[in-house]
Order: structure tokens, then sequence, then C-alpha cells
């Protein structure tokens, strides 16, 4: 394996609150893959990809680029981390300076970088990447942000991505804020930087439904900690943790009719407990073990390791060993969205 990016034991703690527990995953150079990170809001993926990013330091653990820690990385190495993973953010409004145009979001990154030995030698790349993700140069370049729409914003920051042909793009929350007629357009360009340019993607989302649609692999997580992982069709057709499956049961479906009082319960319970299984007030299968001790991750199947007591049965996983989990189920995950 050629590990691009690595988490190790990664926590993060912002005093009595902890916002990211035990986290390790594994980005694998040599075989690109997009893996979404699902859950709901505090859940710690935005915490796992600014960690992911470098943009905070983990509490305990580390993040490893090329086997060397980002917080020694300096000079040129530091940029070459800057160029190969790269960041889609959820608002796209607040990345742009509104005193600028938008090429400016984009002319930066070619000369800081040095994409480009000339202006009309930029001009071109610009301009190609702008026609990847399905927009016009000629309606674009020039314009200022609040003159184009929310998804011609996003798009915009997938093309400034694409400049830099990085080895890894985290997206977080890239389609919640633009209107559901773009988001296919916009997940559809991230399909392809990864099937034409080999880039691997770390998808997070709290929208199940386009985990489900792009990505190879799921880690789902809640309360800081992953609940389980696994290859995409496999999660979502057999979930296996009763948190997943609340999931997945709350994706919208045509009906008239709604649970009032089963929704009703569901949000009374959901006050996190003192010591134990983090899901354990919301579970209907809770046992007394779960309030004992947070449940490891045991591996129930090649592709699948899922943090509950139902499956103690099956032989336990470390935190560390989770990113291998994921690297091995590319292949599976490919076949699955095929």
């Amino acid at each position: 394996m050629t590990v691009l990016l690595r988490a190790e034991h990664a926590s993060k703690t912002y005093g009595p609150l902890t916002a990211l527990r035990d986290v390790s995953l594994t980005i694998d150079l040599a075989r690109p893959s997009i893996t979404a990170v699902v859950g709901e809001s505090g859940s710690g993926k935005t915490t796992l990809a600014r960690i992911l990013l470098g943009l905070e330091a983990p509490t305990t653990g580390r993040v490893l680029y090329h086997d060397t820690d980002l917080r020694t990385l300096s000079g040129e190495a530091r940029m070459t981390f800057r160029r190969d993973v790269q960041a889609i953010f959820q608002d796209p409004y607040g990345v742009y300076n509104p005193f600028y145009r938008v090429d400016h979001v984009l002319t930066t990154p070619v000369r800081k970088f040095r994409l480009a030995r000339s202006a009309a030698e930029a001009r071109t790349l610009i301009e190609a990447a702008l026609r990847a993700v399905g927009l016009r140069p000629e309606e674009i370049l020039g314009r200022f942000p609040h003159q184009l729409s929310g998804g011609q914003r996003q798009r915009i920051m997938v093309a400034r991505a694409l400049l830099l042909r990085p080895k890894l793009i985290v997206a977080d929350e890239p389609v919640s804020m633009v209107d559901a007629s773009l988001r296919a357009t916009i997940l559809g360009s991230l399909r392809s930087l990864h099937e034409e340019l080999g880039i691997s993607i770390v998808y997070i989302t709290h929208d199940l439904a386009t985990a489900y649609q792009i990505s190879h692999n799921i880690l789902v997580m809640y309360r800081a900690g992953v609940v389980e992982a696994g290859a995409v069709e496999g999660i979502v057709t057999r979930p296996e943790h009763p948190y997943t499956r609340l999931l997945i049961s709350s994706i919208p479906r045509v009906s008239t009719e709604r649970n009032w009082a089963g929704e009703a319960e569901a949000v009374a319970a959901r006050s996190a407990p003192a010591s134990g299984c983090s899901f354990m007030n919301r579970c209907p299968v809770a046992m007394a073990e779960c309030a004992e001790a947070v449940p490891p991750l045991f591996r129930t199947a090649a592709e699948r390791a899922v943090a509950c007591y139902r499956y103690r049965t099956s032989p336990e996983l470390a935190a560390a060993d989770l990113g291998t989990v994921l690297v091995g189920m590319y292949e599976a995950g490919s076949r699955a969205a095929e």
C-alpha cells in the first residue's frame, strides 16, 4: 500500500467537549476511492475534515502525509501537501472576497503554485477547468461573486481544486447550500474527477442518499465516533448498527402518513449517557452491557466494521485498522457503484 494520508487515533477535544474520538482513516494513493463520512450535526464529520486538511491539529493522535506528521511539515513539503490535498467547503458564499472578481480564486493558485509560464497559458488552464465542471468561461470570468448563483460559485471551487490536479479532495457538505437541481451536477463533477483523474474524495455529508449515489465506502459517525463502516451497497441495503438503520429509515419516501409518536419519542431520547455507548438512550435494542463501556469496532465481515455489542462474537477491530478495512473494500465498492 502506498499511503497518501493517514489519520491515526485522531481525537479532538475543546475543553470538556469531545468533537472527535479515536478515528483512524487511510487514503491509499495507488487505489483512489470515494469515501463518504455520514452523520447528523455534531457527529464529528467537519472536525475530521479539518484535521485531514491540516486546518486543526488533533488533541491526541496524528495525521501523516507520506509518513510525515502534518505538524512538522514546513517549506516545500507543506506546499506540496497543500497542492495534493484540496478542500471544497460547504458555503459557496463565504469563500469569496466580495471585492474581487471570481477570477481571483482561480488565478491565485495558478500563480502561487506556478502552474503556468505565461498569462495566456494560465487563461487556457482556467478555461479548461471551468469547462470540466460544466461552466462557460465567457459567462463566469470577469464577474463578481454576487453576480453568480450559488451553484455556479460552488462549481468554480470544484474547478479551483481541479486546477491543482490534487491526489485527494476533502469535500465538506459541498451541495447542502445549492438548489436540488444542481446537486446532481456538482456530484457528477466530483465523480468525474475521481474516474478520469484518479482523485480520491472524502465526501462529508448528512445526506445518506447522495452518499449512496457517489461513494464506494461509507463511514457512519455518531457523537464523535465511528459506529459503522463498510462498502456502500452493504451499509445501505443491510445496515447493522441501530443508528445506521435510523438514518436509512429517515430517508423521505412517498407517503401521506407520518409516525408522529415515533418521531417525538426519538427526539425526546437524544441526550447522551454519561458512560457507555453514546447511542444507548436512542437505541431500541440496548442491553445492560451498553451502559458499561463504549463498544469497540467488531469486524462482522471483510468489508464491514460495527461498534455494537450485539456483534461481540465477531473479532474486535483496532481503530487503527479501520483505514485498512476501507481500503480493502475499494474494489468491492467500485463494483457495487457501477
